[in-house]
């Protein structure tokens, strides 16, 4: 069992759970693991806009330059922006990324990325947990083999001049709304954006630390539509605390999400040039009709594991080229190893001029199944696999909905949560169905 990563880095109540300690311990066992194999590394540092980022980026930061890593701090940013100039540039041997993502500004979280811009695999994230535990043993560097911090101000252009030529499209004709979270994409998507020619009405934008994701941004796109169509603009889109997913809107205000954006890419993508694999990769929780919508254009669906690190994994394996999840966390492997929210908003943008249709029109194409999530939050997540009365309530469900649907029962990899998702044809039997097993686990394990 993981002692510090989880399916997304490693995360926490921000200095109680995710103290400066292991964080410090991270850096450690990071510079020590870089330095077997390069002299003198050097590590890129973004972060989103908690309060506590600067916390745990000093601690990093000291146990990094103790093992003689150089680091250089590319202050706030996205998650995938530093997966980008990670890539990008060779002198840099990882990146780490300072965010909770979308979770509540009171968490926070560490994420590592390789020199090629994506997720460490878990044999690098066991040695890196082993290291950490002994970093009291560890042989600290003196003299000049300190390392230092450097400063590279040209980080913020070259990342989105990165977006800007990886989808080189006008948008001259296109008036957009973004919902920044009050996040990492507050100081990038509305200049992104404008650089091409939209018009663009930005909220959200403006972080004071204690903001981020507050009522706002993917997990709270409903400001987000209502200002889409306050302006009367074509397109909206919403990212959470670290951008690295986008809900969007269409210019009637209405909510597209993952599964839909995937849809619309894969079969434009199939009509137009090529689909590598003719393959698209979701979840688990990925909509039955995403599948079917897919399916008129032969093209398949696989379901992986929910989290990015999976969807990826198994992109690799099939060689497609376009995954993601629901929550609008999407992947384009042919331009990036992570998912971006801005680099998704753009390829959306491209398959629109392809289609000559605006989002409304081509939305409508996906017909989704009646679906309810439902995340129960409880003390420890482990264990509600043998308890006997949620089986009882997943066996009852999962009876009822037989042959019409179907019910995913999995705990959160980043929150103490349980989360309960049923889809079936019937929308009132499909909450009956989800509030019955939610109802089961809050009294056993709430």
């Amino acid at each position: 069992m993981s002692r510090y990563f989880g399916t997304d880095g490693i995360r926490g109540i921000a200095n109680s759970q995710l103290t400066p300690l292991t964080a410090f311990k991270l850096g450690t066992a990071l510079g020590k693991w870089l330095g077997e194999t390069a002299e003198r590394p050097v590590v890129v540092i973004g972060k989103d806009t908690r309060m506590s980022g600067d916390l745990l980026e000093g601690a990093l930061t000291a146990g990094l330059c103790s093992m003689g890593t150089d680091v250089i701090p590319a202050g706030v940013i996205t998650t995938p922006g530093v997966a980008f100039l990670t890539r990008e540039f060779d002198f840099l041997k990882a990146g780490i990324v300072i965010s909770a993502s979308h979770n509540p500004m009171t968490d926070n979280g560490i994420k590592v990325f390789s020199e090629a811009g994506g997720k460490l695999p878990d044999e690098v994230e066991d040695k890196l947990e082993d290291y950490m535990d002994a970093y009291k043993t560890f042989d600290l560097v003196e003299g000049a083999a300190v390392g230092r911090v450097q400063y590279r101000p040209d980080f913020h252009e070259k990342y989105i001049a990165f977006l800007r030529n990886a989808v080189p499209i006008d948008l001259s004709d296109m008036k957009i709304v973004v919902d920044c979270a009050n996040g990492a994409s507050s100081g990038y998507a509305k200049e992104l954006f404008e650089s091409m020619g939209a018009k663009v009405t930005a909220i959200n934008d403006a972080p004071d630390g204690v903001n981020i994701n507050l009522g706002c941004g993917s997990l709270h796109p409903e400001g987000m539509c209502s200002k889409v169509t306050e302006t009367g603009s074509d397109i909206g889109f919403a990212f959470d605390g670290d951008a690295d997913r986008v809900i969007m809107s269409d210019s009637k205000g209405r909510v597209v999400d993952g599964d839909r954006m995937m849809a619309i890419y894969g079969l434009s993508r199939k009509r137009h040039s090529s689909l590598p694999a003719d393959m698209v990769v979701g979840t688990v929780m990925s909509n039955i009709g995403l599948e079917k919508a897919l399916s008129t254009e032969g093209i398949t669906l696989h379901r992986s594991k929910v989290g990015d690190r999976y969807v990826s994994e198994d992109m690799h394996k099939f060689g497609a080229i376009v995954g993601g999840e629901k929550s609008g966390h999407i992947m384009f492997h042919e331009i990036l190893p992570s998912g971006d929210g801005m680099l998704t908003a753009l390829m959306i943008m491209k398959v629109l001029r392809d289609e000559k249709k605006p989002l409304s029109e081509l939305s409508d194409e996906i017909k989704e199944y009646p679906q309810l999530l439902v995340n129960v939050r409880v003390a420890d997540k482990t264990g509600w696999d043998t308890d006997p009365e949620i089986a009882k309530a997943l066996a009852a469900g999962e009876k009822r909905l037989e042959g019409r649907g179907r019910i995913v029962l999995r705990p959160s990899g980043t929150e103490q949560l349980i989360r309960v998702m049923a889809e079936g044809p019937d929308q009132k039997e499909v909450d009956e169905v989800v509030n019955s097993i939610a109802e089961a686990i809050k009294k056993a394990m709430g």
